[in-house]
């Protein structure tokens, strides 16, 4: 993390490491570095020393028949190191279908006329990214797919969005600002229609799947305007190095790096529609908000498809090769799979060692006590601290808590969990995934960030369901 002493800068040192500052500046650089690693680090290795302690101390005391504590988190720890990779494969075909998509709309202009339509206001939430660059039509799409619920489809606009503002980042490796706070609203997205919960419930026999659609809107637009706030002042505490001198070592400065545009302007032009435009389309999206709310159970078997035919239909009325250029962009995928692979594995252990040991249901046995006195019943608090961790875990916890006749569907704690489910992203996840696809080793802020959002969803899923439901 420190600097090198002076014979690294002619044995082998990199690029990057030729430009940092040097003396009482490169100091200042290596705490900087050290501060940026320092909180995943430390939830990382406490979530492991923890699990195995409390393993440890089970098996001492243990005088049960098999398996034994510490036999159960040797087993966990193995199953889910084989399930991480099994995740990262399964997205593969997931992946390279929407980046293919995510192309053909590239392809044909769709990202930038977007870009232009929102840029009023993505412009002023990421002042480091030009209005008509990929990486704002990849984040505004990312977003669009989580508003309509539909997690598998944002994820590779998502990675995309994260490979094109890598190209902006100055600091490799380093989380730009720009970086954390998208992960922030992704983790936090707005969602109109949570279709997968709704479908869950339907299948559960609630006579209200759809109930869930109000509360998870209020909850995710709680949550996403906490994200916005937190990553904005949480940024001044996690200053980046300074920036590498234009050309240094021979290379381009940053903004060379842009990817040109599909309409030819130049990344700095504006090239935005009239400030009335975009009103307008924001006023028509907020009109759909009582449609969704009315007819979401009827829409939500058809947004997949409609995506899918949507975008290759612009496609070809823009003359794009259609076929030819999906295939090119869904080589991609395999690519991104692989990288993420490492990221998967080291979370998923962690957790799955933190849930087999023991531990989570120490944590959840005294604070039960206290959370039921503010409307979150104790047999909700596993799904409220898994959902960060661990999307799976958090699912078989709604699952089972939906299906026990005690607490089904239609029950106050039935509809905690669902909104729960449908309000919140699972952080480490996205964090694990998103970063590892541009290989971000520094997080800075983007971690407490993502984690302040989640906690603002669950208060709001509290108050929103003790609101209506109790």
């Amino acid at each position: 993390m420190f600097p090198p002493p002076p014979a690294a800068a002619t044995m082998g040192a990199s690029p990057a490491d030729s430009r940092r500052p040097r003396g009482a500046g490169a100091l200042a650089h290596a705490v900087r570095e050290v501060r940026g690693t320092a909180v995943l680090n430390a939830v990382f290795f406490a979530i492991v020393v923890i699990a195995f302690a409390v393993a440890a101390f089970r098996q001492v005391t243990y005088s049960g028949a098999d398996p034994t504590p510490m036999a159960a988190l040797s087993e966990a720890m193995i199953v889910a190191a084989k399930d991480s990779v099994t995740l990262a494969i399964g997205l593969v075909g997931v992946m390279s279908l929407f980046l293919g998509l995510m192309k053909v709309a590239e392809a044909g202009g769709l990202l930038v006329i977007i870009a232009k339509v929102v840029r009023p206001l993505m412009t002023r939430l990421f002042p480091d990214v030009p209005g008509d660059h990929p990486a704002m039509g990849a984040m505004i799409m990312n977003i669009s797919a989580n508003v309509l619920g539909l997690g598998n489809a944002a994820t590779p606009f998502g990675i995309r969005a994260m490979q094109e503002l890598d190209k902006l980042n100055p600091h490799k490796g380093t989380a730009s600002n720009s970086m954390a706070l998208f992960l922030a609203i992704n983790t936090s997205a707005v969602t109109l229609l949570p279709s997968g919960v709704v479908a869950l419930r339907a299948s559960l026999g609630s006579s209200d799947p759809a109930g869930i659609i109000p509360t998870t809107l209020v909850a995710t637009i709680c949550s996403t305007t906490v994200a916005i706030i937190a990553a904005k002042t949480y940024q001044r505490f996690s200053p980046l190095p300074p920036a590498p001198e234009p050309g240094a070592d021979g290379e381009a400065p940053a903004a060379s790096q842009e990817a040109p545009t599909d309409d030819g302007a130049a990344p700095g032009d504006s090239g935005a529609y009239p400030a009335w435009v975009s009103f307008l389309v924001l006023a028509c999206v907020l009109a759909l908000v009582p449609l969704t709310v009315v007819f979401g159970q009827a829409i939500a078997p058809w947004m997949v498809p409609g995506i899918v035919v949507g975008l290759l239909t612009f496609g070809v009325l823009r003359g794009v090769r259609v076929y030819e250029v999906l295939v090119e962009g869904a080589k991609d995928g395999f690519q991104v799979a692989l990288r993420i692979i490492p990221y998967l594995v080291a979370i998923l252990v962690a957790v799955a060692m933190f849930r087999a040991s023991g531990a989570l249901d120490l944590l959840i046995r005294p604070l039960g006590a206290v959370t039921n006195l503010f409307g979150m019943p104790p047999e909700a608090l596993p799904m409220a601290i898994l959902r960060p961790l661990s999307g799976s875990g958090a699912y078989g916890v709604m699952v089972g808590i939906m299906s026990d006749p005690a607490t089904g569907p239609d029950t106050y704690t039935g509809y905690l969990v669902s909104t729960l489910q449908g309000s919140t992203e699972t952080t480490f996840y996205v964090l694990a995934v998103y970063f590892g696809a541009v290989q971000i080793r520094r997080v800075r802020h983007a971690l407490a960030a993502g984690l302040t959002a989640d906690l603002a969803g669950i208060i709001a899923a509290v108050a929103i369901c003790s609101l209506l439901f109790t």
